[in-house]
């Protein structure tokens, strides 16, 4: 087994967490080419991020993330901060020749996101490796999907429809929180979830968005200023209230490449909605739906079957022969959210050891910015909207 590779992290709320959990227990699922170790965890004060240590696994912790870049014993740094300091953290360690894991979007604006892509590319001349953490493609059933239609299962892909619905914010008394906060967040319900049904619909097609037509709303535009604040949850302040400077819902229409067309819509005002996530692909020979609140199954339509016996068949991805089960549990035991992670963590770890670019890259997210810097464009105009072609 070759050295083990030695991880430091910067950021332990919520994706501090899921990242944290996935480095736990990688070792221990997946036979790996190198063992990771968890040496240290970033954070901005010295008793918070102590005891974020010692709940999460690390084996040390420090209140000043450059000190990450100096430690000849962390050979890879985790980003899961706000998106404001996503290209500062990531050029910075690219630099100094550490391997990067940045959670997505990749950053709050495309002239961000094209230097950290061009840093990116520079590394990798030096064998430095960079990714972007769209966790969504590592659950089964979405890789699943992806090979079903590159078989060609589905025929000629007509529609994608893709839904991303929550509620945490409907109570206009919720706190203005990070997220809520265009100069941190970059954008609200657009980066936060519109990244991802883009990414998702773009990776299991095979097909890039070329253009786009689009509205946003924000519904409450202003709220208390928080007085405490973790994950997605926070409390309030006094009576001080902040301005809204984020979308609250991203609608839009798109084309794809080979005349696919697709409807999306993100929102955080979806009453009811915890975290939905929703993916139909039509194509000539049949359909593909996948939903998140159901992740271990597909709903497959085919019309290769006689007319007699057609209709949606249920998939549960739970087998040995589907993708990353293999190494989890026996057949019809089902997986959670947190082993998506997990794989994304053995995916990254399986691409630095064999010397390969690991998927999405830093380009491959550039290319999800752009989407959404058009879909912002396109909301400003009320217009069609080309999206500008990756370049560096």
């Amino acid at each position: 087994m070759s050295q083990p590779l030695r991880v430091g992290m910067v950021g332990y709320a919520f994706m501090g967490a899921a990242h944290s959990q996935a480095w736990r227990t990688v070792n221990h699922v997946y036979d790996l080419p190198a063992p990771v170790e968890m040496r240290v965890v970033s954070g901005r004060t010295e008793a918070s991020v102590a005891a974020a240590a010692a709940r999460l696994g690390w084996s040390g912790h420090t209140d000043d993330w450059r000190t990450l870049l100096t430690r000849d014993d962390v050979d890879l740094i985790d980003i899961c901060t706000p998106g404001d300091t996503h290209a500062e953290i990531a050029i910075a360690a690219l630099a100094a020749g550490k391997h990067v894991l940045c959670e997505k979007p990749l950053a709050n604006s495309v002239a961000e996101a094209r230097k950290m892509a061009a840093a990116a590319l520079a590394a990798r001349a030096s064998g430095v490796r960079a990714m972007c953490g769209f966790n969504y493609r590592r659950v089964p059933a979405v890789a699943l999907m992806r090979q079903m239609i590159a078989e060609g299962r589905l025929g000629a892909i007509r529609h994608v429809r893709a839904t991303y619905l929550q509620d945490w914010i409907v109570d206009p008394s919720f706190p203005l929180v990070w997220r809520l906060r265009r100069e941190v967040a970059g954008s609200g319900a657009l980066g936060d979830l519109g990244a991802h049904i883009v990414d998702l619909t773009q990776y299991v097609t095979g097909r890039l968005i070329t253009e786009v037509s689009a509205l946003t709303e924000t519904f409450v535009k202003r709220r208390p200023l928080p007085a405490a604040s973790t994950g997605l949850s926070a409390t309030g302040g006094d009576a001080e209230m902040g301005d809204v400077t984020v979308d609250d819902a991203a609608l839009f229409l798109a084309r794809l490449g080979e005349g696919v067309v697709a409807s999306y819509e993100a929102t955080r005002f979806a009453t009811g909605r915890k975290n939905g996530l929703h993916v139909e692909i039509n194509g000539s020979l049949g359909t593909l739906v996948f939903d998140f609140e159901r992740m271990n199954e597909l709903q497959f339509y085919s019309r290769d079957v006689p007319e007699t016996e057609q209709g949606f068949t249920r998939i549960l991805v739970t087998e040995p022969a589907h993708p990353y089960l293999a190494a989890w549990w026996p057949p019809g035991h089902l997986i959670g959210y947190e082993h998506t992670f997990t794989h994304q963590a053995h995916d990254l770890v399986q691409a630095i050891a064999a010397g390969q670019d690991p998927a999405p890259s830093f380009s491959d997210a550039l290319q999800v910015q752009l989407v959404l810097d058009a879909v912002a464009r396109s909301a400003e105009t009320s217009a069609w909207t080309a999206v500008e072609p990756v370049s560096l």
